[in-house]
């Protein structure tokens, strides 16, 4: 009896302990995987824009460095046109195409910003450089803005440009195919670069801004003139048989009088160009 109470309490012993065994077994929660983010890819930043500009050697430009260059001479453009007649828009894109924004070696090396030729009578200082030949005769300037009032005089005293003056001031497509037609370029898209740029970058607004304003130059130390008959006798448009002793009785001046006011070096006057003569 003893010996069957024994076997039995050792059955329930062990069966116990298995029991026990299974119920103290931990259960170990498993973490979902997670995907790691996929880095996006980096956008390629814009590219400015370029422009190859013609200037006396191909030079290449970003926009920003031709809209720095409007910036900067803007103002002289715009007064040249109250002085001389020629429209800033015409000046500005000629001084961007011929100069390469003011980044070619004749503008700076000699301010010349026109690649006008030294030609005969020319006495300033000069620079060669290759050009449509080699070791060409340029003009040399002392600063930027002598070389942009050589221009208007360059234009206005030369007869073979005297059509140009006879066009509006703001039709600057007309003025861009005019200057090839007169010689000034031999590039059969020379008309096309100027409108180009003064398209893209608006340069008809300072065109605008002139004739809007109807206040030449003249009118700066009079602020009262406000009318068009005060301006108009203020100012003087050069016609076929003009000279400037004959404006100067006309107007009640005098011919030093006229050539101060107009800024010209000599008595050399072209039609179309307007004089201020008070």
């Amino acid at each position: 009896m003893c010996k069957k109470v024994f076997i039995l309490a050792v059955i329930l012993v062990l069966a116990s302990c298995k029991g026990t065994k299974y119920a103290t077994q931990k259960t170990v929660a498993t973490t979902p995987k997670t995907e790691k983010p996929v880095p996006a890819t980096p956008q390629a930043a814009p590219q400015p824009e370029v422009e190859t500009l013609e200037s006396t050697s191909s030079t290449t430009v970003y926009a920003d460095v031709i809209r720095n260059y409007i910036e900067q001479y803007k103002e002289i453009a715009k007064d040249n046109m109250r002085t001389h007649g020629i429209p800033a828009s015409i000046t500005l894109s000629q001084g961007i195409l011929e100069s390469g924004s003011g980044n070619g070696r004749l503008a700076k090396e000699a301010n010349n910003h026109f690649g006008i030729k030294c030609h005969t009578g020319w006495t300033g200082e000069k620079i060669h450089h290759d050009d449509d030949a080699l070791q060409e005769c340029f003009r040399k300037y002392r600063h930027a803005s002598e070389s942009f009032r050589d221009h208007s005089l360059f234009l206005t005293s030369r007869s073979r440009y005297s059509d140009l003056f006879l066009l509006k001031k703001d039709d600057y497509q007309s003025w861009a195919k005019g200057l090839r037609k007169a010689g000034y370029a031999t590039d059969p898209k020379y008309p096309d670069k100027l409108i180009n740029l003064i398209e893209r970058y608006q340069l008809y607004r300072y065109d605008d801004e002139v004739l809007g304003n109807i206040t030449f130059e003249s009118t700066a130390q009079d602020t009262s003139v406000t009318n068009l008959e005060e301006l108009e006798e203020n100012l003087h448009r050069v016609e076929s048989g003009d000279t400037l002793y004959n404006i100067s009785k006309k107007h009640n001046t005098t011919v030093d009088e006229i050539k101060k006011l107009n800024n010209l070096p000599d008595n050399t006057i072209s039609i179309g160009q307007l004089l201020k003569v008070k």
